[in-house]
């Protein structure tokens, strides 16, 4: 196993994420900053949290796909959130769990971080997904 994914007894639970993970692989994988544009640059999901996080996983997962990895490698995930408040916490998982399936995102996640920021580059950009993996193949 390239990455190993845990919560040891001691740590908050539950969590959305896992608090550790492990990996034992080759490669460094590093995708950068995701958002919910199509590869012609249309905006995905306007004004919408969930499906721009649901868009900005999935180009996340193409990322990986095309470096040969998979949301199984990944030993991290970063999340930016544009004005984020702890009400919007329903609408961001919700994203997550609308695409994880179909992108082999395991939950719970591995490790995480959701940041509060109060802009990303476009104004439109809600969130932003980078994601680091580490693959043995």
């Amino acid at each position: 196993m390239t990455v190993q994914h845990f919560t040891p007894d001691g740590m908050l639970q539950p969590t959305p994420y896992h608090h550790v993970a492990v990996g034992t692989g080759t490669k460094h994988v590093h995708v950068s900053g995701q958002i919910a544009r199509q590869a012609d640059g249309t905006p995905v999901a306007p004004g919408d949290l969930s499906g721009q996080v649901a868009q900005a996983l999935r180009n996340t997962s193409v990322g990986l796909t095309g470096a040969g990895a998979s949301f199984a490698d990944v030993l991290r995930l970063t999340f930016y959130v544009t004005r984020w408040s702890p009400e919007k916490i329903g609408d961001f998982m919700a994203g997550i769990e609308s695409v994880a399936d179909d992108i082999g995102l395991r939950l719970p996640m591995p490790p995480a971080s959701l940041i509060g920021v109060d802009h990303l580059f476009e104004p439109d950009v809600l969130v932003e997904v980078e994601a680091t993996a580490l693959v043995d193949r």
